[in-house]
């Protein structure tokens, strides 16, 4: 068994709602293993509160989440990363900076809940299926037994989850 703590970011475009789901669920079941960021090509600057009622709905915490810009994580003093996940599509089609540590990188592309428009509790049901989606592949995710497959085993493994 390794001690390698392993940096995860999550990209989306606002981040706002998925990426910053994926952060706070990551960080909540990766047991000390992982630990997650998110951040946005043009983030909002603000948590939707829906998502945050769906992270606490999740029984996960939501303190210190907050909407940031990528380049918090592409300068010298950033953490090196091993992995990066785009959860929108916007986010997947734009040019990414260079990450440090030469992560590798999947597209796990999830409906944007905050684009949904009607009652309270049909924008609420939206965020809540986009959490379930984005917790079972981030559940898969952390099934996988890193430290023995091959790089391009892992890269195959990655893009698989995110077409689950």
């Amino acid at each position: 068994m390794t001690d390698k703590i392993y940096h995860v970011l999550f990209l989306c475009t606002g981040n706002s709602a998925r990426s910053i789901m994926a952060e706070a669920y990551l960080n909540a079941r990766g047991k000390g293993r992982f630990k997650a960021f998110s951040a946005g090509s043009h983030p909002t600057g603000v948590v939707n509160p829906l998502a945050l009622e769906t992270l606490r709905g999740m029984g996960l915490t939501t303190d210190g989440l907050r909407s940031k810009a990528w380049d918090e994580f592409a300068g010298p003093a950033a953490p090196a990363l091993d992995f990066v996940f785009t959860v929108c599509d916007k986010a997947a089609g734009e040019a990414c900076p260079i990450w440090p540590g030469q992560p590798m990188t999947a597209h796990w592309g999830a409906d944007d809940p905050a684009a949904v428009t009607g009652s309270d509790a049909v924008r609420l049901r939206a965020f809540e299926r986009v959490g379930l989606e984005l917790g079972r592949r981030i559940d898969l995710f952390l099934s996988l037994p890193l430290a023995s497959l091959d790089t391009m085993a892992l890269q195959r493994r990655l893009r698989d989850i995110g077409k689950s």
